[in-house]
């Protein structure tokens, strides 16, 4: 059953039935930046190995920053006139994607998991992008603005993955174990 989250009001502009679906949109994008936030800072404690300082010093800015979009997003459905859940009940329960996998493990198989997590946060922004352009310029500009930091984040990732060849050591992986065991191995 899906639910109604047509807003009693919402911005000039935009029509309230349009503001529920950017809410609905939303809602799945805070919830992904959310669990991202909790996946980073579980990496950052969880890391170890030769990599160890690098990746922990690398992930708090991504930490800091993901957070900011979360907060950003959250006062966009404000402003649409939706509520902005952000708890972890909601979190879980909406979500449309496993739980993180990777317990302690070394820097580089982390990072060939996180690899695979950075791309489903990205599909899942292009495909909102996609859909808020047809709403809404003002939350596609900021889905479009945080595309670019987390494809960058992505990017700081893939660093530690690609080898002297050019190729993405963790390319052909389809799990999150998958890809961390390719990841060890260039460790």
């Amino acid at each position: 059953m899906t639910q109604d989250l047509t807003p009693k009001y919402t911005v000039p502009g935009i029509e309230r039935e349009a503001a529920g679906r950017l809410i609905g949109l939303l809602r799945l994008r805070l919830h992904a930046l959310n669990d991202l936030h909790l996946t980073l800072k579980h990496v950052h404690w969880n890391v170890v190995g030769p990599h160890f300082i690098a990746v922990h010093e690398m992930i708090d800015p991504q930490v800091d920053r993901v957070r900011g979009m979360a907060d950003d997003l959250a006062e966009r459905v404000a402003a649409l006139g939706g509520i902005a859940q952000g708890t972890p009940g909601a979190l879980v329960a909406e979500r449309t994607w496993d739980d993180y996998s990777i317990g302690r493990a070394d820097a580089i198989a982390h990072l060939g998991a996180l690899d695979l997590v950075y791309t489903g946060v990205i599909e899942g922004v292009r495909s909102a992008i996609k859909e808020a352009g047809d709403i809404d310029t003002a939350t596609e500009d900021l889905l479009i603005e945080q595309l670019r930091d987390l494809e960058q984040f992505q990017w700081f990732v893939r660093a530690h993955l690609e080898t002297t060849g050019g190729t993405l050591a963790t390319g052909q992986a389809r799990t999150e174990e998958e890809a961390a065991a390719k990841g060890a191995e260039l460790g």
